[in-house]
This record gives structure tokens, sequence and C-alpha cells, in this order.
């Protein structure tokens, strides 16, 4: 593979005009066919293989027009303190506010609560549902603001008004100020490793080109593929994160071998046959992270990581042909201006300059070896002292890794799942200040109820059958109140409301749904009828309960593939396991990060948590698919340069320092870069998006500066030759993909021919 890539990154540096113009009129095609594309479907949750889906499909085909999909609101009205909410004032205000609503833009319905029986037992709150014939994120910005101005109106009769629902649910945005500050964090990281401009800016520049692309791409096959807007949100993140990665691997390559000696040509060349080698497997173990979402049974999970596989897929062909092609323009203006290197070819060359021999071939000294510009056999820098501190104290070093990470983790034994709602938005917001409202007005259970559905078709009495379940199921313990049944139109299957007495993450919630379940096959026995428990409340536990059965398999499926990949790349039996059990390390320690924050309140306060309850229940699947990909990359760039040091001929210990004297500090730029673009989210407010931005950060940290700096060269150091031993029969099995670029050395360079270049 080494020479296959040393070829393809000699043709691109070579034509780099007709390289540069391709991608060019790649991405500008996608742009076109995304600009003309049909408009993405709108989201759909399903759930394929639940109960409650099994119930949303049974009341869509037997309640028509029932499962409306527009959006709602729901207005609480509370009276001052000390009146009631029935006064003649006060429902007087009421009325007004529900009847300027209902003739506002895109209201289908606006039921007052005094004809709903809406009311509170004790008379000071009620609550008004108003319908829209849009979805929501939909709704106009005139149907929204007459919302908010009757809300104002009844304030400014005394009441309090607070709106929940789903009417002022923002659409969600893919860009921001999230995105906006992460690439300005890693412009100046890259900077400060580089310690030059052009560097800085190439990875940026080629990550937001295949970031580009691919997101086009996704938009243009929307809806021929059934693609969501958000199903490019994962993308989006991904791309950006491995296109600067890979982009900065063969930048840093290319400049160790131009300070080598190499000519401009040959050093991209064995910049993309070896740092190219392993960017091409360390995306494959990305895209086998992404395209594993698939086996968890939620499409649109599916979807999104198939996406992002797609886009990653983009930023590696990018990274082996338009960075060597974009490197070709630049030529030694890529190394810093003070860098010995660039100035024994006298800096940056102008337009018509030619290409000056190097002052030594391949098998010459090699003067440089650190890859920063700077002259010196043996230079010590920060990954060389840090590396000969490790081979010193490999034992010490390795315990506690493994302890601090361990004890990080053990939050994560009391993790809990669901998917949070309104009760986790920040109080400063309208729809929490209005769930707190209902919750006070008529109870914890109010904001949840289960939709019990009683399918009696073919049964001789259904209605009977719906009120013997209806009394059955409010006699069990938890059960405030329970509906009359209402039947559809051919009378054979009912809906009965049942409101909880705790609230919809409760755990005493949970509990209630499987006890109803639990007698669904007496009440079949007794009364000829199925039971189903549905409603977003038993959806969302049934989602919960769903991906927590996935994690195990996915995990297997994922890090088994994964495991088996790296068994090719590194010809070892031990370094793959060390890899896999380094990153469940890292993912444990950081879902015991989230569940300290976001579930038992630790330093909640000071990232702007108003309301500690569940995890997200996508949280673990999707930390463990993102964060698989990222620390596989860092761990096949770090150690397939000690590997290329060990086959060279150095002994274990010195090739170990030898892959961090060249790798430490762009793994620490990389990982540095990816800390900030995930932390950027941790200020929104949205609470899902904050605890996606805490887990993936604290999980790169984990793995990037704890497992790849610290446990890895601990774990490589006490194992010596042992690290890279192969079975026989497996050494005779697998393929000899040459991921070091052990062959290069053994072909002398091409002679260059002379040419005009633009700044080399």
């Amino acid at each position: 593979m080494a020479t296959i890539l040393y070829r393809l990154g000699r043709w691109a540096f070579l034509r780099r005009r007709l390289m540069a113009l391709f991608w060019v009129a790649l991405l500008a095609t996608a742009g076109v066919l995304a600009a003309k594309a049909p408009a993405a479907p709108d989201d759909g949750f399903a759930m394929p293989g639940t109960e409650a889906q099994q119930a949303f499909d049974l009341m869509d085909a037997r309640f028509p027009g029932a499962m409306a999909e527009g959006a709602s609101a729901r207005l609480v009205f509370v009276a001052p303190s000390g009146q009631k909410i029935t006064a003649t004032a006060n429902q007087q205000a009421v009325e007004r506010t529900v009847a300027e609503l209902a003739h506002a833009e895109q209201v289908t319905s606006a039921v007052s609560p005094f004809q709903a029986g809406a009311v509170s037992k004790d008379g000071s709150t009620a609550y008004a549902t108003v319908g829209y014939e849009a979805k929501p994120g939909k709704l106009t910005t005139s149907a929204t603001d007459a919302l908010r101005q009757a809300a104002q109106h009844g304030r400014d009769a005394g009441l309090t008004v607070e709106v929940g629902g789903t009417a002022l649910q923002a659409e969600p945005e893919a860009g921001g100020s999230a995105e906006a500050v992460g690439m300005a964090i890693s412009a100046v990281v890259l900077v400060i490793t580089f310690g030059s401009l052009a560097a800085a800016g190439l990875p940026l520049l080629t990550a937001l080109i295949g970031v580009g692309l691919g997101i086009a791409g996704i938009t243009a096959l929307g809806s021929t593929l059934g693609l969501s807007s958000t199903t490019s949100t994962l993308a989006m993140m991904l791309g950006l994160a491995v296109g600067i990665d890979y982009a900065v691997f063969i930048i840093s390559r290319y400049r160790a071998e131009l300070a080598d000696g190499h000519e401009p040509r040959e050093a991209a060349g064995r910049a993309v046959g070896t740092a190219g080698s392993a960017v091409v497997f360390a995306g494959l173990t990305v895209v086998i992270a992404l395209a594993g979402l698939s086996v968890v049974g939620i499409p649109v999970l599916a979807k999104m990581g198939l996406a992002a596989a797609g886009t990653v897929v983009v930023a590696v062909l990018v990274a082996l042909t338009l960075v060597p092609a974009l490197l070709g323009f630049l030529g030694r203006r890529i190394l810093p201006r003070r860098s010995p290197a660039r100035r024994a070819f006298g800096g940056a060359r102008s337009r018509g300059s030619r290409f000056r021999r190097a002052p030594h071939t391949q098998s010459g000294p090699s003067p440089v070896v650190d890859g920063t510009g700077t002259a010196g056999a043996q230079p010590v820098n920060g990954g060389t002292r840090w590396a000969r501190l490790v081979l010193r104290r490999p034992v010490a070093v390795l315990l506690t890794g493994v302890i601090g990470l361990g004890v990080l983790a053990v939050p994560a034994l009391d993790l809990r799942l669901g998917l949070p709602g309104e009760e986790s938005q920040p109080t400063s917001t309208t729809q929490r200040r209005a769930y707190d409202l209902l919750s006070e007005g008529f109870g914890p259970g109010f904001n949840g109820p289960l939709t019990v559905l009683v399918d009696a078709k073919g049964v001789a009495d259904p209605k009977g059958a719906a009120e013997q379940i209806g009394r059955t199921v409010a006699a069990l313990p938890g059960v405030v109140s329970v509906s009359p049944p209402m039947f559809n139109g051919t009378g054979d299957t009912a809906m009965i409301n049942a409101v909880p007495s705790t609230g919809p993450s409760a755990a005493e919630t949970k509990d209630l749904v499987q006890a109803i379940r639990d007698r669904a096959d007496g009440l079949r026995t007794t009364t000829g009828a199925a039971v189903l428990v549905s409603g977003a409340t038993a959806m969302n536990i049934d989602v919960s309960q769903k991906l927590t059965d996935a994690l195990v398999p996915y995990l297997a499926v994922v890090v088994g593939l994964a495991v088996l990949l790296l068994l090719v790349v590194f010809r070892s039996v031990l370094v793959p396991l060390k890899a896999a059990l380094g990153f469940l390390l890292s993912v444990a320690a950081a879902l015991g990060a989230v569940v300290a924050v976001f579930q038992w309140g630790w330093l909640a306060d000071l990232i702007g948590v108003d309301q500690t309850g569940p995890v997200m229940s996508v949280m673990p699947i999707f930390l463990v698919g993102v964060v698989f990909g990222l620390a596989m990359d860092y761990e096949v760039f770090l150690v397939t340069r000690i590997r290329e040091a060990y086959v060279h001929g150095e002994e274990p210990g010195e090739a170990i320092v030898t892959g961090f004297r060249h790798n430490a500090r762009v793994v620490t730029a990389a990982a540095f870069i990816m800390i900030s673009v995930f932390a950027g989210f941790i200020g929104m407010n949205e609470p899902m998006i904050k605890m996606m931005g805490l887990g993936l950060a604290a999980a790169v940290a984990f793995d990037a500066f704890v497992v790849r700096m610290a446990i890895v060269p601990a774990a490589l150091a006490l194992l010596g030759r042992r690290a890279w031993w192969l079975p026989r029969p497996l050494e005779r099995i697998l393929p000899d993909i040459d991921v070091e670029g052990a062959r290069l050395e053994t072909r002398a360079p091409a002679p260059e021919p002379v040419r005009h270049s633009v700044g080399v």
C-alpha cells in the first residue's frame, strides 16, 4: 500500500493544477445539484420492534387523522396568589387570549380550558391547547410572534402565562457560533504547532472542502435516500474533525521529509506513502464505527452514521490527493521562515524558480527527524522527553492511567438513560416554566401521560372490554387518573389516557409502564382484547431500553472489526487488543463524567445545567461510535510511526522515543483541536447538545492524553519485542500491506526533472 500511495502522492504533486481543478469542479457540481434537489424529508423517529411504535402504527391506521403531525402549543394560565382562575375577570382574560389565537396564522384549533375541563382541582391553574397546520420548527415568524403576543396580553391582564409544547421549537441548526469558535481555536493551535500560516491554513481549507462536498452530497441525495436535514449534523462535525486531523498528519510528515533532505515531490510521495497509509486505515476504523450504527435498529441513527461515514471517505480522498496537490503549490513555504531546511533552498521561491537538488539523498544522514524544521541529528523535544520519562517508570505510568480512568468511570455504574424533554430545559425558557406550572397544578405525571390502546377487533363486547381494562389500569399503584375509553369510528379500538403520579423521566413511571404490560396477557385472556402502551413517555422508555440492549452487540461488532483491521495494520496481536481496551477505558471515564455532571449535578452550575436527570439514551451509542473513530486515528498515527522505527531496526524502547519525537506534537495538536471544537457546544442552551459537547470533549481528552500518550507507550515498553509478536500461522495468512513504508527505503528517489514551479 505504501508504494501505491507513494506514487499517488508524487502524481498529485506533479499534476497539482489538474487535481485542484478536479476537486473544485466536483465541489461546484455537488453544490449545484444540492441547490436544485427537492426539499429533504422531515424527520421521522420510528422505532421498529418496540411496543410503543406498534401502538403508534395501529393508532394511525384505526384513528385516521387523529395522529396529527402539526405543532401544538399549551398555554398555561395561573391566577394571582389567593385568586381562582375561574374568577370572572381571570376567566375573561383567558377567553380573550384563546380567542385571539384562534384567528392567528397557521392555527387550526384553539380550545378554551373551560370548554375542555382543563382546570386544576384547586382552581388556580388552567391550560389551553392550540393546534397548528405546520410541523414543529416550520411555523412562520408571524405565527410564533402571534403566540408570544397573546401570552403577553394574558400577562398584562394580571395572569401568569407560559407556553409549552412544540410550537416554539426552533429548527435545528448545523452551523453556528460553536463551529466558528472551534475553527478559530483550531487555527490558533495549528499556527502554534507548525509555526507557519501556510501550514496552518492548509488543513482548514481542505477540511472545509471535504465537508462542503459531503454536506452537498447529502443534500443532493436527501429526497432520494430519505436523508433529513439533521442527518448532516454528525457528518459536519466528524468531517471537520477527521479532515483537519488527516491533513495535519500528512503535512507534518511532508515537512519532516523536506527537513530530511528530500526534494518536494519526493517528500510529498513519501508523506502520502507513510502517513497516508495511516490515514487510510484510521479512516476505515471511523467508517466501521459509523456504519456500525446500522446494527442498533434505529433508522435515523443508521442514516446519520452512513452519511457521516461517506463524508469521512471524502475526507480520506481529499487528504490523499488534494493535500499533496496543494503542497505542490506551496513547496518549501510550508516550513517556518527560520527553518534551516527552508533557508538552505533560498526560502520561498518566486514564480519561475527551479527545483534545487537536495543536499543528500535518501541513504544519506538525516539532519532533522522531528519534522519541525530544526536541524540536529537527534533533537530533544517535548515528545522525546515524555517518552523517556515513561520508559523510566512504565509501571507507575500504566497504573496511574488505568486507576485514574477507572475512578472517573465509577459514576457510570449509576447510569440512567432517558430522552430529556421540557423538564431538562433551562428555567429561563417559557417551555420549562410551563412544564413546572403544570406539574404544580395537575401533578408531575400530567406532563407524561400514558396512552393505553385497546385493540378489541373481533371482541363481542368492545365497550365492556375497554371499561374493564380501564378499571384494571386505574387500580395500579402510581396511577392518578384514567380517562374514559375513546373509540374510533368503527368501534373496535379504544384509547385510554392514564396519568402517572410521577414525572416522565422518573424510574417509577418506567415501572408503571412495565406493570401495565405485564398484565396485558391476563387482560387478553379475560376480555379478548389486546393491550398496548404508547405515548411519548412510553416511546422514550422503549427507545432507552432498545439502545441499552443494542450497546453490547454494537461494541462487539465495531471493536471486533476494528481489532481485525488493526491486526492487519500492525501485524501484532497485542497492540490491537491494547488499543481496544484503552478505548473502552476512555469511553467509560467520559460516561462517568457525564453522569457526574448531568445526573448527579457535580459542577452543574459551572456549565449552566439547570436540571439534572437521566442521560440522553442515545449518548452511549453515539459516544462509542464517534470517539472510537477518533481514538483509532491517534492510535494508528502514533503507533505506526513507532512500528516504522522498529521495523527499520531500532530497539523497542528507541522506537517508542522515535515515534513520540515525530508525532507526539501533532497528535497533541489534533487532540486540542477536537477538544476545542466539542467543548464549544457546552456553552449552548440545548441540554442534549451541551451533554454531547461535554461527553465528546472529555472522551477525546482522556483517550488522547491518558490512553494514547501515557498508557500506550507504558504498555509497549513493558511488552518490549512481544508487543509485535504474531503467530506464524497468522503471519502466513495476513497480507503484508507495508503501512510503515519499509519498501520505500529500498527504492532510490527518481531524478527530478528541471521544471518551473510556483513557490518551491
